[in-house]
């Protein structure tokens, strides 16, 4: 008996030694399979954000070491991947730069090479942010002989909706050059080129735009679904083949797999998919917002372009959600470009014209993100209406040196008495001041200007910058479907 619990004890020895090796083996090779890997946008070829503590991160073997240097001050920095694989450390970037190399190193290196260091911005929205060379832009083609330019680097985040928050996108850096530039934002291309060029920096765009989507996609499931206003309009959103419209869809696939990466701002082109749910876009537009510096840890400038004038099959849809984009102008830290002027047929809603559009919101940025002085930048914009027997006088800001009619006679504006009944009406300029009348309204009460889906005024600031459109009323307008 003796003999066979020693040989029993003996063989659960070898057996309990077996499996030792086997799970240590095993373990090791888990460990080598763990492979040091990094997200798409952290490679060869990137801009990183100048003076900033910025992040950099990636995945690794559990309780893997990583050690990365930057060959702009040959600092080396670490950190562990935790147990779910995950790293990230911060490292510190200069003025603006480059290239540099950035070397990470764990079990295996990686070297990242033809880094910049200067200024990144999100282009993000639907079409008409999202149209390119390729789309028919008809004023970007002059751009093709000079176009190559490695101060100017394009991400292009492919479209991809997702239920939950992802952790990484299918991209890469790509330089500007005649090639690249014809499948990329022509909006985001002409804002990106006009901040090089003025601040003499290297500008990293990313483009994560997706045509016909609405704003409550781009806005995370949670902030929609906990607000029974958005969450009732949200519901009314038709469902399409073509692109997501439930809450947060492209939230999650496109711009959540971002939110680590350090940006100086957002510029944004949308709003023709809101037209009809416009009662509650500005709530929606700021709450997206809101989310978007919560998600980027940082109160990102947000620069955005009003929806131009365009035949909806509703009645006043799109002057109404123009209103709602007005509106948010309060919120801190934004600011709105009008086209107006840059219209060619209000039966297409791609007008083609963008380099004034992508020139118009650097000049936010330029002006209100790195305090260059001496841009007109604002649009002028109403702030009081007076009555004065049978005319309205309207008095402007942001037109210091005055307002001027563009053409022979002033258009876009109409007038009611007490009873609502709109008539088109005369203005007249001077300086700041513009006074309305109207031979069919003896006692005007209130003023309308650009008001309505195919309406265009043609009064801008001496700059050239249109006025922003408005009404003075708040009565209930007609929003029935289009005969």
């Amino acid at each position: 008996m003796e003999s066979l619990n020693f040989i029993c004890m003996k063989r659960y020895s070898v057996f309990s030694g077996y499996f030792f090796f086997a799970t240590l083996f095993l373990f090791s090779t888990l460990q080598s399979l763990a492979q040091l890997r990094l997200p798409a946008i952290i490679s060869s070829g990137m801009v990183l954000q100048q003076n900033e503590s910025v992040n950099i991160w990636g995945w690794a073997g559990p309780a893997e070491k990583i050690y990365v240097t930057t060959s702009w001050n040959n600092h080396t920095d670490s950190a562990v991947a935790g147990n779910m694989a995950v790293w990230k450390l911060m490292v510190n970037t200069p003025k603006a730069g480059g290239p540099y190399t950035v070397t990470i190193k764990g079990r295996t290196t990686i070297t990242l090479s033809d880094v910049m260091i200067g200024e990144v911005w999100i282009c993000s929205g639907q079409s008409n942010m999202e149209w390119s060379y390729n789309n028919g832009t008809s004023d970007i083609a002059t751009d093709f002989p000079t176009a190559y330019n490695k101060k100017i680097r394009f991400f292009q985040v492919p479209k991809t909706g997702a239920v939950y928050p992802q952790d990484d996108v299918k991209a890469n850096w790509a330089i500007c050059d005649s090639n690249t530039l014809k499948s990329f934002s022509s909006v985001g291309y002409f804002f990106g080129k006009k901040l090089s060029n003025d601040l003499d920096v290297p500008i990293g765009l990313i483009n994560a735009s997706w045509g016909g989507t609405a704003a409550e996609p781009w806005t995370p499931e949670e902030v929609v679904n906990h607000d029974p206003m958005l969450k009732g309009a949200a519901s009314k959103l038709q469902s399409v083949p073509w692109w997501p419209n439930g809450p947060g869809q492209t939230f999650n696939g496109m711009i959540y797999p971002l939110t680590n990466y350090n940006i100086a701002g957002a510029i944004w082109y949308q709003g023709e998919s809101n037209t009809s749910t416009n009662a509650t876009y500005q709530q929606l537009f700021t709450k997206m917002i809101e989310s978007w510096r919560k998600a980027f840890k940082k109160e990102i400038p947000f620069y955005y372009v009003q929806i131009a004038p365009y035949a909806y099959g509703q009645k006043n849809v799109g002057a109404l959600l123009q209103e709602q984009q007005a509106l948010s102008m309060t919120y801190p830290k934004t600011g709105m470009v009008v086209i107006t002027d840059l219209v060619d047929s209000v039966t297409n809603i791609h007008p083609s014209r963008k380099r004034p559009v992508g020139e118009r919101l650097a000049n936010w940025a330029l002006s209100e993100t790195y305090g260059v002085s001496g841009i007109a930048y604002k649009s002028p914009e109403l702030i009081s209406a007076a009555l004065s027997n049978d005319k309205i006088i309207l008095r402007f800001t942001n037109a210091p040196n005055g307002l001027i009619i563009n053409g022979n006679e002033a258009t876009g504006f109409f007038v009611s008495g007490e009873q609502e009944a709109w008539f088109p009406a005369k203005a007249k300029v001077e300086k700041d001041v513009i006074t309305v009348t109207c031979p069919e309204v003896k006692t005007p009460y209130h003023v309308r200007y650009g008001f309505g889906n195919t309406t265009i005024g043609n009064v801008s600031s001496l700059e050239g910058l249109p006025v922003v459109p408005f009404r003075t009323d708040d009565w209930k307008v007609d929003q029935s479907p289009v005969n």
